[in-house]
């Protein structure tokens, strides 16, 4: 149904006498046999000819020919034939002149998104070696690739980026570009980067994309923090794949193509901290306080790269929880409950799940915390109170931080199943006031 509406939206200017094609990514993908999220539209209309055939078009980029056409709950990007003029910003042309389509498709990032595709018939229209690259697996730039780069250094993550997604490799050329531009990425938005780094690690080929990054210089300035985890070694008893790094990429190698950001940045980052807690005692190599300290380290990264704050606070609790369950099995019920009744405990355990099967492979501490999660109800996990502040007010108490002390106490003696009913709640709040077990401020 997507592609009949963007059809429809094509037969409204061809039926005024303009030109209009399929572009880029669509064209890509369904070459790929994929089929696409979008259908972005390339047109001779001019954004006001493009106004004047769909009265609910928005301008979003009118000055460069970009349209939004609205249909049927949709909305198609129509863009007028354009060539850029020269860049100032590393994004932004200072000018576009509205032309052909030759020229447009010249203007593109990448041969395999520059071409078009007749809308009715489906023939490709391929100016510029796009159909050969695809059938070859190679992304390359149109054109040189020091002009294209320098055009939108946001491109190098791109090529990155669309490399690994379709396990293509980069041409010789863009690559060499793309070291040689690699210190200009600073000059992008952080939050262009952030949006291509998480879309790396949510396609499902984040290793191949960080092996990229690496390879081309652009992770050392990116996330530095990854480069010291490079020699950083570990126990060869827990750790026979090597150092830091290395777990780093078998770990993000298992992320796939559905999970949340959150999961990925908690997988990429779990053990930030390492390199700097390192040391070695009594012939053992420890990293007493790594996750303490990376989730510190990876607030500061996400929020550098522009997350959300409900992701950021999600990865830093993934980090800092994520060697927890390996004491799970030695607490007691009230502790093992509460923790695994934590809000993302899920993807706690995922992360748990990734981090073994990047390692030594031992999921004892993972399948334990599992099989505890299928074993206790929802309400034994989540018991109704049995008291309330209203009950300790009664006792004469006064609203303060008791409350959550005692509270606490009587929820522990419900989780732990020593106490059930209102009574013996009550009384051992009473009990616990009278023995002076908690002390008022």
């Amino acid at each position: 149904m997507l592609r009949e509406t963007a059809q429809e939206v094509v037969a409204v200017l061809e039926n005024a006498g303009h030109r209009a094609l399929f572009a880029g990514g669509c064209v890509r993908d369904r070459l790929l046999g994929r089929e696409p999220a979008d259908y972005d539209i390339a047109t001779s209309a001019t954004p006001d000819e493009v106004e004047r055939l769909f009265s609910r078009a928005i301008g979003v980029g009118r000055a460069f020919g970009v349209m939004i056409v609205p249909k049927d709950g949709q909305n198609f990007e129509v863009a007028t034939f354009r060539r850029d003029g020269g860049y100032d910003d590393g994004r932004h042309p200072r000018e576009v002149v509205f032309t052909d389509e030759i020229e447009d498709a010249r203007r593109r990032d990448f041969t395999i998104n520059a071409m078009f595709e007749e809308a009715t018939s489906g023939q490709l229209i391929d100016h510029v070696g796009g159909r050969q690259d695809l059938a070859d697996g190679i992304v390359r730039t149109v054109g040189d690739p020091d002009d294209r780069l320098a055009e939108d250094r946001l491109r190098m993550l791109r090529a990155v980026r669309f490399a690994a997604r379709f396990g293509f490799g980069i041409a010789p050329d863009t690559m060499a570009a793309v070291k040689r531009h690699a210190a200009g990425i600073t000059d992008v938005s952080a939050e262009r980067i952030g949006d291509e780094v998480t879309r790396m690690l949510t396609e499902g080929r984040a290793r191949r994309a960080f092996e990229l990054l690496d390879e081309s210089g652009l992770l050392d300035i990116i996330i530095p923090q990854m480069s010291a985890m490079k020699g950083c070694t570990q126990s060869p008893e827990h750790h026979p794949e090597g150092d830091v790094f290395e777990h780093t990429l078998r770990a993000i190698d298992q992320l796939t193509a559905d999970c949340s950001p959150a999961l990925a940045f908690g997988v990429l980052l779990h053990d930030i901290a390492k390199p700097a807690c390192r040391m070695t005692k009594e012939d053992r190599i420890v990293f007493y306080g790594h996750t303490k300290q990376g989730a510190v380290m990876a607030v500061k990264l996400c929020e550098q790269l522009r997350l959300s704050r409900r992701d950021t606070e999600r990865v830093a609790f993934l980090v800092d929880q994520h060697l927890r369950h390996c004491s799970a099995a030695d607490m007691r019920p009230a502790t093992l409950k509460r923790f695994l009744r934590q809000d993302g405990i899920g993807e706690l355990l995922e992360l748990t799940r990734i981090d073994a099967m990047a390692a030594n492979g031992d999921l004892a501490h993972y399948d334990f915390c599992m099989s505890a999660l299928g074993t206790i109800g929802e309400e034994e996990m989540r018991p109704r109170p049995l008291i309330t502040g209203h009950d300790l007010i009664e006792m004469g108490l006064e609203p303060g931080p008791l409350f959550k002390e005692i509270l606490g106490a009587v929820e522990d003696a419900q989780l732990e199943g020593t106490i059930s009913s209102r009574d013996d709640a009550l009384g051992l709040a009473r009990a616990r006031l009278k023995r002076g077990d908690i002390v008022d401020q």
